[in-house]
């Protein structure tokens, strides 16, 4: 009996403990939440963090060096000015004036007839491209040396042989020729064109061009062929006729050419050849 009542007494007081301590920790509760503000704590939801996208640089444009290549300046032309021409009438003296600048044989210019000169250069190049000899309109003054021929005596007849050196009297005209440059000449014709072309006009020819008159009397030249043969003469009376009837059918302008001989024919050939062809370039 003893024992119950005393484990009555323990349980009793173990009830009573255990709402001792619960009154104890109402009375705590109370005094904390009487004496301090109700904290609230918010907790924010976490920070989403956008990374930073930094933008790939775009490359940069290198601009292409242009290497321009070296241009050499183009030479200033200074072109001269155009030539002041005299009248027609008056030419002459400018003629004379300028022909000797033009040629190193200076002393074979007394060849030369210094009177009306393009009209005289002008009416016997027409007259020798048609064939024919103006001997009073040459340019040129007539050798001082006559035609010579060998006679040979066969029986009571003669017969006459060419003589080459009858040829030599025209070696001053063909060295004065030859003294001149081509291109000179020719330059200094264009530059006289308008003269010239008043010159020929003058003759019935106002509408053509002199030059073409001009290419066919050297034309003339150059076609002209070279006896391989010594000339035979007859001389039925004080002039002397060629022997072989073709040569003596050629005209007049030809006839001149024979006569100037193989050497000096082959010269002016070589000299009008050349003018020939850069008078050919000026009208192209």
């Amino acid at each position: 009996m003893e024992d119950q009542t005393q484990t009555e007494k323990q349980t009793s007081w173990g009830i009573i403990a255990v709402i001792i301590a619960i009154v104890l920790v109402a009375l705590v509760w109370l005094f904390v939440s009487s004496t301090q503000e109700e904290v609230i704590v918010e907790i924010a939801p976490p920070s989403i963090v956008k990374a930073e996208v930094v933008p790939e640089p775009e490359p940069e444009f290198i601009e292409p060096e242009v290497v321009v290549p070296e241009v050499e300046p183009e030479p200033v032309v200074v072109s001269e000015p155009e030539p002041v021409l005299p009248n027609l009438d008056e030419s002459d003296a400018w003629i004379q004036e300028k022909l000797p600048t033009y040629t190193w044989r200076k002393e074979l210019l007394k060849l030369v007839i210094n009177q009306d000169m393009i009209r005289r250069f002008v009416v016997f190049t027409d007259n020798f491209a048609q064939g024919n000899l103006a001997y009073e309109h040459s340019p040129l003054i007539k050798p001082s040396t006559k035609f010579v021929a060998n006679e040979i005596k066969n029986g009571a007849s003669s017969d006459w042989k060419w003589d080459e050196s009858a040829t030599r009297r025209f070696t001053l005209y063909v060295d004065l020729l030859r003294s001149f440059d081509s291109e000179t000449l020719v330059q200094w014709y264009f530059e006289m064109k308008p003269l010239i072309d008043q010159a020929y006009s003058e003759l019935g020819y106002p509408d053509e061009n002199f030059t073409e008159v001009l290419h066919d009397a050297i034309t003339k030249v150059l076609d002209m062929e070279i006896p391989k043969d010594s000339l035979d003469l007859v001389r039925p009376s004080v002039m002397f006729r060629y022997k072989d009837a073709e040569v003596e059918a050629l005209d007049d302008a030809d006839k001149l050419l024979l006569r100037l001989g193989k050497e000096n024919l082959l010269v002016i050939k070589s000299v009008l050849l050349e003018i020939n062809e850069r008078l050919a370039r000026h009208r192209s």
